[in-house]
């Protein structure tokens, strides 16, 4: 009975059969968990979707940005570098100073020499402003001149009717002395009174010789004969004697002289000096003589010269003062120092690369899209931008703003060759420009070289310039005329640099 009873206990229980409260509760617990399966489901896929299917994506991307190399604009040594890698300027902070005394010297120097041709033109119109008087008096002096000569011409005609008078004269005494001789045959005259009409006589031939001798002075003091041409009387005078004489023309000359030193033109080969000293001061303009004669001292060689030595002075001064000014070696831009290879010490050339600045904010993202991946891209398609420095949690947002003319293969330094028959079709990868809509936050800075993951929704409207195109409108350009080239000098060869006026020298990638 024992036995019995201990086989009983020691038999495995059976289960009882489940109700129907059981199995409700179980399907009821397996829904609840199918439906939160379903919504994290939905949760992590949904987005997943829209995003699959509305965007396109690459990871074949990276942060570009502008690298601005600093050099120097003049040579010299280096006394000092204010910056170290990693440190971070803004525009117009000093980077490095170069020994600024031998341009001091310099700028002394070019001081001095301004001050030199500031004297030197002072001098040069005091002097021009002598050489326009002297040239007024000889224009009075050849007035004079020319007035002498016609002067000379009516005392010549005065003189010759003197000589006629005086030949009358000489007539009525021969006459007087024949008919006295014929008296005194006849006793009606006295011997005394024929001796007086003989010497009246006498003296009426001598002031006739005296009157020739007086028309051949003011003959040859005008320069001719004594005698005049054979048919002509004495009183003869050329028509242009006032503009041929010779006293005419050493006046003519000496006004000519100074008149050259003013600058002004001289006579014509046919030109009398009369019409010459009409032209000396033509004003058809009406301007006030005292503003005539100051143009025509501004307008003389030797001002314009020292005008000249004087701008020269003064670029010189200019450029000395640059030097001066460029031995401060300045960042042009806000940005990140690096690669600094230059010390206290160091002789530096003139456009010898010393450091470079990396702008933090001038920056974008070069993203190498398959052509596959391309047809429906345009230019203002917004992106989201995810860098792997900062992982899933930070998104900067852009734009498109461009694609690269050729793919990459093509824009390499060796492009492929494929004319030898072995070709191999492999998708080709286009560099596409996404630029930032706005510049990353301080606590998220963007560095050149940092790899991103663009998602370009290309489902949205394009903004911004260009937008919905796959190229960019041509940027207006204004042309200037090229400068007219002397027939004398040679056309230049190549393209005439330009001057720049920053301190900060060259650029490019890293």
């Amino acid at each position: 009975m024992a036995t019995a009873t201990q086989e009983l206990h020691d038999a495995p229980s059976r289960p009882e059969p489940a109700g129907p409260s059981h199995r409700r509760r179980r399907w009821v617990i397996i829904g609840v968990v199918a439906v939160a399966v379903l919504a994290v489901a939905a949760i992590w896929l949904v987005p997943l979707a829209r995003t699959e299917f509305t965007t396109v994506s690459t990871d074949d991307a990276y942060v570009s940005g502008h690298v601005t190399l600093v050099a120097p604009r003049v040579a010299g040594q280096v006394t000092r570098v204010l910056v170290e890698d990693t440190q971070r300027v803004k525009a117009g902070d000093v980077l490095v100073e170069i020994d600024p005394k031998p341009y001091e010297v310099q700028f002394n120097l070019k001081k001095a020499a301004l001050e030199q041709a500031q004297a030197d033109l002072a001098a040069a119109l005091a002097g021009a402003r002598a050489s326009e008087a002297m040239a007024r008096g000889r224009r009075w002096q050849l007035q004079t001149a020319i007035e002498s000569v016609r002067n000379q011409a009516s005392l010549l005609s005065a003189r010759v009717a003197a000589l006629h008078s005086q030949q009358a004269v000489l007539e009525r005494a021969r006459a007087d002395l024949t008919r006295g001789e014929q008296l005194l045959r006849t006793s009606a005259l006295s011997a005394e009174e024929v001796d007086l009409r003989r010497q009246a006589f006498r003296v009426a031939e001598a002031q006739v010789r005296e009157a020739e001798q007086q028309v051949y002075q003011a003959r040859v003091a005008l320069g001719l004969t004594a005698q005049p041409p054979q048919g002509r009387p004495l009183e003869y005078v050329p028509e242009n004697l006032e503009q041929t004489f010779s006293g005419v023309r050493v006046a003519l000359a000496d006004l000519v002289q100074i008149a050259a030193q003013l600058g002004l033109p001289l006579p014509g080969p046919n030109e009398t000096p009369q019409e010459y000293l009409d032209r000396f001061y033509k004003n058809p303009q009406g301007v006030p003589l005292d503003e005539l004669l100051e143009q025509i001292v501004d307008k003389a060689p030797p001002v314009q010269q020292a005008r000249a030595k004087l701008a020269q002075a003064q670029q010189d001064l200019e450029h000395a003062q640059l030097n001066l000014n460029w031995t401060k070696v300045r960042a042009e831009i806000d940005g990140v120092v690096s690669r600094r290879n230059v010390n206290p010490g160091n002789n530096v050339q003139a456009g010898q690369q010393l450091m470079a600045v990396q702008s933090l904010t001038d920056v974008w993202v070069d993203a190498n899209f398959k052509e596959t991946q391309l047809a429906d891209l345009r230019i203002g398609q917004p992106v989201d931008l995810y860098v792997d420095m900062y992982g899933g949690k930070t998104a900067f947002h852009g734009r498109v703003a461009g694609f690269a003319p050729g793919t990459g293969s093509t824009l390499a330094l060796l492009p492929p060759e494929n004319a030898t028959g072995n070709f191999v079709k492999v998708v080709q990868r286009l560099p596409v420009r996404i630029e930032l809509t706005e510049p990353p936050p301080t606590d998220a800075p963007l560095f050149v070289g940092l790899s991103v993951t663009p998602y370009v929704r290309y489902k949205e409207e394009p903004t911004g310039p260009n937008a919905g195109q796959k190229l960019q409108t041509p940027i207006p350009v204004t042309r200037e005329p090229a400068p007219a080239t002397p027939a004398s000098a040679p056309a230049p060869a190549g393209p005439v640099p330009t001057p720049g006026t920053g301190r900060v020298a060259g650029g490019g990638r890293p």
